[in-house]
């Protein structure tokens, strides 16, 4: 039997699994991802849809080319979203047009930056966004992080939660972007079913 392929939510499932309605902390280590920045509101931007469709296939790209030539195989790994704001109040508000956002997809552990020069541009021939993917390694350290079922614009009263009371009762501060996972797809899953982690890297303030 060969090598079973990479899986980030089996083989990180500590940190691609969550529970609805509690808050939990982890400890995220150093991880590889390729990324897109931009700016303003998901649902309208253009540019969203555009960095969405250059990771996928940047990702697939990178796939295939790895189990073609090295034999090594991967499941791409679920979107993620790193969100920003100069008022972190505007997430629990949902004011989308003063968010600054990184989207991003996790990579396996031997994709190299060499690998995705290689890979760019047939990728960018289909999606032309993939040709500004940067890969790079992101460290949160401890981060609390909660599972939300449910549309995207349900979030705020779990982040305000987040944000005015459990942070605060547990001596802890903002040490980095909000970051989201996301399951499912959102252009073929009901709103209700969807599935996403919040996840908030934390330092201690005591």
């Amino acid at each position: 039997m060969g090598e079973a392929a990479f899986d980030a939510t089996k083989d990180l499932r500590e940190f691609y699994t969550a529970r609805a309605g509690r808050f939990d902390l982890v400890v995220v280590p150093e991880l590889p991802f390729l990324m897109l920045d931009g700016h303003g509101d998901p649902n309208t931007e253009p540019a969203y849809a555009a960095a969405v469709q250059g990771l996928y296939a940047l990702s697939y790209r990178l796939k295939f080319t790895v189990k073609r030539e090295l034999g090594r195989d991967a499941k791409v790994a679920p979107l993620e979203g790193l969100w920003s704001a100069a008022d972190p109040r505007a997430f629990a508000a949902r004011d989308t047009s003063a968010w600054d956002w990184t989207l991003m997809i996790l990579q396996p552990p031997w994709i190299t930056a060499e690998l995705v020069d290689a890979a760019r541009p047939a990728a960018a021939e289909k999606a032309p966004a993939a040709a500004s993917a940067r890969f790079e390694t992101l460290t949160e350290g401890l981060s609390v992080q909660t599972l939300h079922r449910g549309p995207y614009d349900e979030e705020g009263p779990v982040l305000a939660e987040l944000h005015e009371e459990f942070m605060p009762e547990h001596g802890l501060a903002f040490n980095g972007p909000h970051h989201e996972i996301y399951f499912g797809d959102p252009r073929r899953q009901a709103p209700e079913r969807m599935r996403t982690i919040l996840r908030q890297p934390v330092a201690r303030t005591a």
